[in-house]
């Protein structure tokens, strides 16, 4: 009997001791990450839910858009709180400027552009999509290359966003930019100077953000990377965007349904690049540009 116990209380010990060695081969500093991580995601998770919630009543994002930013929110949060400000801030600003003028730009714009005002699951991935791949690599796998990816994916969303809500309201008929003739509002290439200048104003603002945050990407890099992605917007939407005609109203849009009813058919560009995916090569552009820059530095 004392036999036994005396093997019972060595295996207790052998036990406790083999449990001590294996917690040994875990980091108490990757511990504590986990552990920061998980409650910043259930905490992005709660956040990004309520936000999207009040963007679908206030009719910024429709159903499928708000399930998909509250997705891209909560991987933001999860990667950092520094990360999901920065998205909060193209988010809101997008939002605002999109609410401004809403009424005169559907009158401009309203028979042309593809969407209206409620942004759906397309357009929140075609913009903020790389930003939260980035966030999430960062998350599984630090690396200073994907706070580059992430930031100039969202300078470019940010300058091209800023530049298409300003310049619709500028008052003056816009320019393509590889013809330099004049077109409707609301065409994919068409550029006006103040468009311009609150392009390059909206990737300046990511870029001081990320500044603010000591994000290790350059300001530069980051600004120029926004100007070069909505660049790259502009010339795919003037050349290579699908195009489409309404033989009722004799006139082109981007509409598979033109205002007045009518079924449109496609008479140029590439059959199938929408203006979603013409946004996600300006948030691809302009990740690439930034991780180029920040490597000359």
């Amino acid at each position: 009997m004392v036999g036994g116990k005396r093997k019972l209380t060595a295996a207790r010990i052998a036990f406790k001791q083999e449990g001590s060695s294996f917690r040994c081969f875990i980091p108490t500093n990757e511990v504590m990450q986990l552990k920061e991580a998980l409650v910043r995601a259930i905490a992005g998770a709660v956040i990004a839910v309520v936000v999207s919630v009040v963007a679908r009543r206030t009719r910024s994002l429709g159903d499928g858009g708000a399930v998909a930013a509250a997705i891209v929110g909560t991987v933001a949060i999860a990667a950092g709180w520094s990360w999901g400000l920065l998205l909060s801030s193209f988010f809101v600003t997008a939002s605002a400027l999109s609410r401004l003028g809403e009424s005169r730009k559907a009158e401009l714009v309203g028979s042309i552009t593809e969407k209206g005002g409620e942004r759906d699951a397309m357009q929140v991935l075609s913009n903020g999509g790389l930003f939260a791949t980035a966030a999430l690599g960062h998350l599984l796998f630090p690396s200073p290359v994907w706070y580059a990816t992430g930031i100039g994916a969202l300078a470019a969303s940010t300058a091209d966003t800023w530049a298409t809500e300003v310049g619709t309201l500028s008052g003056r008929e816009p320019v393509s930019i590889i013809s330099g003739k004049r077109v409707a509002p609301g065409t994919s290439g068409g550029v006006t100077a103040i468009g311009s200048l609150a392009g390059v104003a909206g990737a300046s603002f990511i870029a001081a953000g990320a500044a603010f945050a000591h994000w290790p990407v350059p300001f530069a890099a980051v600004a120029l990377g926004g100007m070069a992605g909505a660049l790259a917007d502009s010339i795919l939407g003037a050349t290579v965007q699908a195009r489409r005609w309404c033989d009722v109203c004799a006139t082109p849009t981007e509409r598979l349904v033109h205002s007045c009813g009518t079924a449109t058919r496609h008479v140029s560009g590439l059959g199938g690049l929408n203006n979603d995916a013409v946004n996600a090569v300006c948030s691809a552009v302009g990740a690439l540009v930034a991780i180029l820059l920040s490597s000359t530095r």
